[in-house]
């Protein structure tokens, strides 16, 4: 094997050809160049009582294995009324998977298995629904129309998600730009996945139905960075209503990425917006691998048109895969992939190549666990030479042409070899429009053909819902204030910038407004106090912390310092209720005078001197503030006791 055959080689060479630098190196100059655009689609669920259509408990339990019952079912298409299959339907019937679904008696009922009709719609939720859309300057309907939307992953026993759009247009406001909001829609929740493993995909009921808003921006988002921020803005603003959950799950990214020359491609369930940058990037030069992958084939291949593969069947027992014998597989094929020499291990993307598209592929539609797939290519091959040159011979290849072998039940074979070739003949189209699924690596998984644009149809079930002009006077006169007034009253009041984000994302501005406003509390120390000690005392979920207010009043009653307000922070967050003369003690504290604080601060300074001559004069003020700090903690400001050190004591 030649030095520009080593798989090693092809892998570096191409990810050098196309231009792959890490995020962290890109320039934005390489997002122009790339023609990178983006857009959001950003799911929040809302927080309700009840579910959108039916008067289930909007909850869900954690333990995946407590459930009452199962329901089993199996994906079937259908003609549409003009003739033809949607593409989704035809690709989860080839999987032939069974549907199982998990039911806990106590949060879902007839409707969520498509026996019953669908309740009226929670009117609390399209309120806050009507809220948001008034925070993002939208357009609102003069009528609700409810539709279906396809869904055929079976993640929503009925096949179609309902869903009504709430308001058209309106904005957010980026750093250096405004993106565009196209509509804001409620919607219905789907099922949570607990598992899927060949032939079976496993869900659990207890989400489905919970009431959901997505909010769709257009593709004005020009690099990774952007993307985020504009994730970040939309969850700032359905947070600062208090009323959307919170925590894993509650809050879903979809990310819909291309490039010039590429096609959109939709990354599903992104559940953290820290992930956006990365995937974004490395799917930007997925799609610029694939394209120079279409113009390789090109020159390789002839006639694309009539472009097959052959396949053989082999004998398993005869070729020694250590990653097949686990499973000891029924059936072994060996393809061969005409002027494909070299693609195979063709950089995609960090740690991946083409033939995990093929192998992703051969995962999802013919229902094969991976490890499935082994290739001629292969870095750390899973065959010998001997084997790979058997398999040639069998096939009758070429140099020009790369080999594959895939393992697994015999029932699965005839769809793998199928999945394959139309995977193979995709590639000199270049990038196939999909859905794919976020991995924490920052790459991406297929996971199923992108639904048609004719995915959405009138919900015959559901009379149209006409939307009172007095209602939306009613939310418009109690909306929250925007995320950029917030912002700029924050710059304005001097918060630092590292309490900013956590302020927002848990909707504590009005909480901080009460602490300067009401309670006359400094602002920098109002900001610090939620930003950086309700944060390490509470971690990622204060709350709506009204307790603090209680407790600033309470200790400005009794005439103490507030900056005792941090020493009882991480007790009182425990214990929101309990009484300021217990939360006192418990930290130890006593009354001391000013005068009773600084009269020992000469003494305290000459016994330092006696002890450590030698030593700076930041030590000095440092030893004798930490004797200090007990006694003046609620009874004198720190900064000013410091100050009193720092000259030596009283005058």
């Amino acid at each position: 094997m030649s030095d520009s055959d080593n798989p090693v080689n092809v892998y570096e060479t191409t990810k050098a050809a196309i231009g792959y630098i890490p995020r962290q190196m890109a320039p934005q100059s390489l997002y122009e160049a790339l023609g990178f655009r983006c857009g959001l689609e950003v799911h929040q669920q809302l927080k309700t009582e009840k579910k959108l259509f039916c008067r289930c408990p909007a909850r869900q339990y954690q333990d995946g294995e407590a459930y009452d019952a199962q329901l089993v079912r199996h994906m079937r298409p259908t003609l549409s009324e003009l003739g033809e299959y949607d593409g989704t339907a035809l690709m989860e019937f080839k999987t032939k998977k069974n549907i199982i679904y998990r039911i806990k008696g106590e949060t879902a009922c007839t409707y969520d298995i498509d026996d019953t009709p669908p309740f009226v719609i929670n009117r609390d939720a399209l309120a806050i629904a009507t809220e948001i859309a008034l925070l993002l300057g939208s357009q609102l309907v003069g009528e609700l129309h409810i539709a279906r939307k396809q869904y055929l992953d079976g993640s929503i026993p009925t096949g179609f998600q309902r869903t009504a759009i709430v308001g058209i247009d309106g904005e957010i406001q980026l750093t250096n730009k405004i993106v565009r909001i196209i509509q804001l829609s409620i919607e219905e929740d789907s099922c949570r996945e607990v598992s899927d493993i060949g032939h079976e995909r496993t869900y659990s009921t207890d989400r489905l139905g919970m009431p959901l808003i997505e909010t769709v921006t257009y593709p004005d988002l020009l690099t990774p960075d952007e993307a985020a921020e504009a994730a970040q803005q939309i969850r700032y603003l359905n947070r600062s209503t208090g009323h959307v959950r919170v925590g894993i799950g509650a809050g879903r990214e979809d990310v819909n990425v291309s490039i010039e020359g590429g096609t959109r491609v939709e990354i599903k369930g992104v559940q953290h917006i820290r992930w956006i940058p990365e995937l974004t990037h490395n799917e930007a030069f997925r799609q610029k691998a694939l394209l120079a992958i279409r113009s390789q084939l090109k020159t390789n291949v002839s006639d694309p048109a009539s472009w097959t593969l052959t396949a053989v069947a082999l004998d398993p027992k005869a070729y020694a895969i250590a990653a097949a014998e686990e499973r000891d597989p029924e059936a072994l094929v060996a393809m061969n992939l005409p002027g494909f020499a070299g693609i195979l291990s063709f950089f995609t993307s960090p740690n991946r190549c083409f033939a995990d598209e093929l192998a992703d592929r051969v995962k999802v539609i013919a229902c094969i666990e991976k490890p499935n797939l082994a290739h001629c290519e292969e870095l750390h091959s899973k065959l010998d030479e001997q084997a790979w040159n058997r398999i040639r011979a069998a096939l009758s290849s070429s140099d020009a042409d790369a080999q594959i072998i895939v393992w697994g039940p015999r029932r699965d074979m005839a769809m793998a070899i199928e999945t394959v070739e139309e995977r193979c003949k995709m590639a000199f189209e270049g990038v196939p429009n999909e859905t794919r699924k976020a991995l924490v690596d920052g790459t991406t998984l297929f996971e199923r053909v992108l639904p048609g644009a004719d995915r959405m149809y009138p919900d015959t079930d559901s009379a149209p819902i006409p939307i009172d002009e007095s209602d939306i006077e009613e939310i418009r006169a109690a909306l929250p204030k925007s995320i950029s007034d917030c912002i700029s009253q924050m710059l304005e009041w001097h918060i630092p910038a590292d309490c900013q984000p956590f302020i927002l994302k848990r909707a504590l501005f009005p909480l901080l407004a009460k602490l300067i406003i009401e309670q006359g509390i400094d602002p920098i120390f109002a900001g610090t106090l939620l930003g950086h000690s309700l944060r390490a005392a509470c971690g990622d979920r204060p709350g709506d912390g009204q307790w603090i207010l209680s407790l600033v009043a309470e200790i400005r009653r009794r005439n103490l310092n507030v900056e005792l307000i941090k020493t009882l922070l991480p007790i009182a967050s425990v214990h929101p209720q309990a009484i300021v003369d217990d939360l006192l003690h418990q930290i130890g504290y006593a009354p001391y005078s000013e005068r009773e604080i600084l009269d020992q601060i000469p003494l305290l300074l000459a016994a330092f001197s006696q002890r450590r001559r030698r030593n700076p004069a930041h030590a000095q003020r440092n030893w004798v503030m930490g004797r200090l700090r007990p006694q003046a903690l609620g009874n004198m400001s720190l900064a000013a006791l410091a100050h009193r050190v720092e000259e030596g004591g009283v005058r």
